[in-house]
């Protein structure tokens, strides 16, 4: 993680400034650049992504987007992956989906790279909660585990490779256990 401006902006003014590689986000009024995703990290998210989507998009539920920047609360946010229910995802006058998201993630999972900070990852799976947001995962690769995040509740942690991991109640169709979360990895 790496911060990028000790002055404290707005969010609008953040809003305003060219986009960074990899992506900053912007958190009590400073910038904060994402650490660059590696093979981990790009697998389980590109794998993740693919099969929340091939899951639900079908059935018209909801769609996972990687790397989508989500403006609320006073934040703007980079997930790795954010999935929004369809009655949720913001249009264009002509049907097609917004390029600008502002609002909360129905479900969001991020994915820890090396030397990226957990405390960081945290705070902004609980800010979605706090404004809405109906479940987080935040997956360790190197631990071979998941937090999963609900609101005012303790976070469960699942490293057990036979458990079914939990999502919420909008994509019950999604069925994935930590082995084969994981198992991604040896393919």
């Amino acid at each position: 993680m790496v911060q990028l401006s000790d002055r404290s902006l707005t969010l609008k003014e953040f809003l305003q400034l060219p986009e960074t590689q990899p992506a900053s986000e912007y958190i009590d009024g400073q910038i904060i650049q994402k650490p660059m995703p590696q093979g981990e990290h790009s697998t389980i998210q590109r794998d993740l992504t693919q099969g929340i989507d091939g899951t639900l998009k079908p059935l018209k539920i909801a769609r996972a987007f990687p790397e989508l920047r989500c403006n609320f609360g006073g934040r703007s946010i980079v997930p790795d992956i954010s999935v929004f229910k369809s009655e949720r995802i913001p249009r264009q006058e002509n049907g097609r989906i917004a390029n600008v998201f502002n609002l909360y993630p129905d479900w969001v999972i991020e994915i820890l790279s090396p030397d990226q900070s957990q405390t960081k990852v945290t705070r902004n799976i609980l800010h979605c909660l706090k404004h809405g947001t109906e479940m987080g995962w935040s997956i360790d690769p190197e631990e071979s585990g998941v937090f999963v995040y609900r609101p005012n509740s303790t976070p469960d942690f699942f490293d057990e490779p036979q458990l079914v991991l939990p999502v919420p109640n909008f994509a019950i169709a999604v069925e994935l256990t930590v082995e084969q979360l994981f198992g991604w990895l040896m393919d």
